[in-house]
């Protein structure tokens, strides 16, 4: 399983990032491999309008599974997020990437529905 998280680094010790479309990083944890990788994301922050969608892509091209955020993605980024079978898990704000794959794990984070 693929597992994408919003982050505000490129590591296990990242702080995950609140925001979806303008966050800095996506890290990607692949269990099978268990490899840790990172797609730069902060090219976004010049844009005015659509940075949920354009993160969206992103993320589509990964072909995670999981999103792990803090609050969310935007309704209209949500909604194409959950079309495509994208489980989404809120509630990781002020946790490392490492915390919140364990809190993941546990089953502590909130299903977006």
């Amino acid at each position: 399983m693929k597992i994408a998280f919003t982050a505000k680094g490129t590591d296990w010790d990242a702080t995950i990032d609140a925001r979806f479309g303008r966050t800095d990083f996506i890290v990607l944890y692949d269990e099978a491999s268990g490899t840790l990788t990172s797609v730069d994301n902060r090219d976004i922050e010049g844009v005015a309008h659509g940075a949920g969608p354009q993160t969206a892509q992103k993320l589509f091209d990964l072909s995670p599974d999981v999103l792990i955020t803090g609050n969310g993605p935007g309704g209209n980024a949500a909604e194409v997020l959950q079309r495509a079978n994208l489980k989404i898990y809120v509630g990781a704000a002020n946790m490392t990437v490492k915390q919140a794959y364990e809190a993941y794990k546990k089953g502590s984070l909130s299903l977006l529905e």
